[in-house]
């Protein structure tokens, strides 16, 4: 057995994405599905070492020093996304579609609970199937796993993977056939025009709201890009330091959190001073490049110490608790979300994306609305709600009801 050290391990893991990059793209419904790239890898090299397992063989051990701070810094850019100036930019709508997307994720809890109980399974087992890992995807599932296994959940790191992937392939198989049928079965057409208040485009709006640098801070003679990606490194790091001493606090008073919601606090709360104040002029475009690469690597450390041979004993448990999940969203979508956000063309394809992004990911929810708007042309309004409340506002009210549930099942 050879025993990698950090940096051996994190080179490991760094070589076991690129290889679910390539095998994504040599089997094309693993893309169209959007399944991770970290995902591909950190699975398959979790089932090579069952097989060496059963075996008796052992290949490797790793030192996952690096798993949980990478999983913080993650979530610590999911926190600098909470903008409140954004619900401005998509006005009530975006605020509408976020209370339909958190009144959800407890439906989702609730459900999950309610189909666990009569199997003789723990409460927290349908938590964790339900908007832990289908509104949350595999890295909330991942993160919050540990507190899941202390709470009674045996294998919650393996259910909650099986759970997200489950979810994603769902989400990406009857979301865009929902957006059909409402659009189909209501005879609903695209505006094609834009309405007076969407005439800039939704990605230029954006762009001037939180992806481009306003008139930079860089000091002469510095990189301008070198520079914005040390300074939104440092603020990450600022921002999980505070709020690892705020979740030592709350522990201290006996409630029970993930790691990360501490900094994820305290980044939304920068995030909103600076939107305030503009002292910082932090960059959203790369910071969210930052949390991109942390989440890989954290899958792949998180995924490559799996233990597969966990999911026999509740692979039948699991497969009824996500069925009537998806038979949730299902009727959901089909029914209260068309008709909340305006029985139009735009909220039949917010249908479509909201199936995607509470069974699966933002990805999801992107190539569903994509594949409506492509035969039935322009949802402006959809493309500007739903990126919002999937990529940004869900994430963060997502890990609050988790906690709650959390700690009232404790």
């Amino acid at each position: 057995m050879f025993k990698l050290d950090l940096v051996q391990t994190v080179t490991f893991a760094g070589l076991v994405l690129f290889v679910g990059y390539q095998i994504r793209r040599l089997i094309p419904p693993l893309a169209r599905y959007n399944i991770p790239a970290a995902v591909i890898g950190g699975m398959l090299s979790s089932a090579v070492f069952l097989l060496f397992r059963q075996r008796e063989l052992a290949l490797f051990t790793f030192d996952t020093t690096l798993q949980t701070p990478l999983m913080i810094a993650f979530f610590t850019t999911i926190g600098f996304g909470a903008s409140l100036s954004l619900l401005r930019i998509g006005g009530p709508q975006v605020l509408v579609f976020s209370i339909v997307a958190t009144v959800m994720a407890v439906g989702q809890n609730l459900l999950g609970i309610l189909v666990a109980l009569p199997m003789g399974k723990h409460p927290l087992f349908g938590v964790l199937c339900g908007s832990v890992t289908l509104t949350g995807g595999p890295a909330t599932g991942l993160a919050f796993a540990p507190l899941f296994e202390q709470a009674g959940v045996t294998g919650a790191a393996t259910l909650a993977v099986a759970s997200a992937m489950v979810g994603i392939i769902s989400g990406g198989l009857i979301g865009g056939p929902i957006g059909t049928a409402l659009i189909e079965r209501h005879k609903l057409k695209s505006p094609r025009k834009h309405p007076p208040h969407l005439e800039v485009p939704v990605a230029t709006q954006l762009a001037e709201d939180r992806l481009i640098e306003k008139p930079t801070d860089t000091p002469s003679g510095e990189d301008k890009e070198s520079y914005l990606l040390l300074k939104s490194l440092v603020v990450i790091l600022v921002a999980m330091w505070i709020g690892s001493g705020l979740s030592g606090w709350l522990a201290s008073i006996g409630v029970t959190l993930p790691a990360y919601i501490g900094a994820m606090v305290i980044a939304a709360a920068l995030r909103n001073f600076d939107d305030a104040t503009g002292w910082l002029r932090l960059s959203q475009k790369v910071i969210d490049d930052i949390g991109t690469v942390s989440l890989s690597l954290f899958l792949v450390l998180a995924l490559m110490t799996l233990k597969l041979w966990e999911l026999a004993g509740i692979a039948l448990p699991l497969l009824v608790v996500l069925v009537a999940q998806v038979i949730l969203i299902a009727a959901v979508c089909l029914g209260p979300v068309y008709r909340i956000m305006g029985q139009d063309y735009d909220s039949a394809v917010m249908a479509g994306g909201f199936c995607g992004f509470m069974l699966g990911t933002t990805a999801n929810a992107m190539a569903n609305m994509e594949a409506l708007v492509e035969r039935y042309g322009p949802a402006p309004r959809a493309f500007l709600v739903v990126p919002m409340v999937g990529a940004f506002f869900i994430d963060f009210v997502n890990a609050l009801l988790i906690t709650v549930f959390l700690n009232f099942w404790k």
